[in-house]
């Protein structure tokens, strides 16, 4: 029986041909096959660093019949390798899919360090880089746009989105209706001739956008709700609760008795020992 073959993972440029690393170029030169988002682009990749290896069309539309056929190459020992349009594959594109058919049948997977949008962006965006949260691009549907940024309004951590120009500024109306007009940036046309980086509120880069028509893909970066935020968020939600009220609420989001009642005490600007003994006289707890 044939050892399998290897998956390989190759970043490919965000536009900059410089970033090719010499081992992805060796890579994708030994490889029986590149499996690739849109061949028509990929080619001029490969001709620009004389790479003469077959394409492999895999994306979206049809993952579902050329993946198994890639993973049967693989398991007869092929080597493939596995690159998006832009930057890292597996990360907003139908590479994930490929990468866990190939697990489920123990092929090798190796990924290959480069180009990635989001974090170029995020380490330039001057927005704390200590925790964040990618988001990529929103869902397509209002209702589940809606859904997931309301979840994420009290999300503390930077947060990573992508987006396309058409959609750019309705996003960006979106996220601050949900969010609030937060610190944000928007990066475009990363590593390229016309890289360009707005900084500010929500509200300020959309009235940029508003003035200086979209163009590039882009990676907007979108800080956490801030501790101020978070106080001011619970006072609004104690409004029309008594007491009681709002400390089942705090125990119910998960934060144990004697905090909730020390939140609550300092939220409704009561003794912590009132609240205490009325917490102690319900039959909450």
């Amino acid at each position: 029986m044939n050892q399998p073959g290897t998956l390989y993972l190759c970043p490919t440029p965000l536009g900059n041909l410089e970033d090719m690393s010499f081992r992805a170029v060796r890579v994708l030169k030994e490889a029986a096959a590149v499996a690739a988002e849109d061949t028509r682009h990929t080619i001029k990749l490969l001709n620009h660093f004389d790479i003469h290896v077959p394409l492999i069309s895999y994306h979206e539309h049809n993952k579902a019949e050329r993946g198994p056929e890639i993973v049967r190459r693989l398991l007869q020992g092929e080597t493939i390798a596995l690159v998006s349009d832009a930057g890292m594959p597996g990360i907003s594109d139908p590479g994930v899919d490929l990468v866990r058919l190939a697990i489920e049948q123990n092929v090798p997977v190796v990924p290959l360090p480069g180009p990635n949008a989001a974090l170029t962006a995020l380490i330039a965006s001057g927005l704390d880089t200590t925790l964040f949260t990618f988001v990529g691009f929103l869902p397509k549907t209002n209702k589940h746009r809606r859904e997931l940024l309301a979840k994420l309004a009290r999300h503390p951590y930077t947060l990573v989105f992508y987006e396309s120009p058409h959609r750019l500024k309705a996003t960006l109306e979106e996220i601050k209706s949900a969010l609030g007009d937060r610190q944000a940036v928007a990066a475009r046309e990363l590593t390229k001739k016309f890289e360009e980086f707005v900084r500010g509120t929500l509200g300020n880069i959309s009235l940029h956008f508003n003035e200086h028509q979209p163009r590039g893909e882009f990676t907007l970066i979108v800080a956490g709700i801030s501790d101020d935020e978070v106080v001011a968020a619970e006072a609004d939600s104690f409004d029309g609760l008594d007491v009681i009220q709002a400390v089942q609420m705090l125990i119910e989001r998960g934060i144990n008795k004697k905090d909730a009642i020390r939140e609550v005490a300092s939220q409704k600007g009561l003794p912590k020992r009132q609240v205490y003994q009325a917490v102690l006289e319900s039959d909450i707890l």
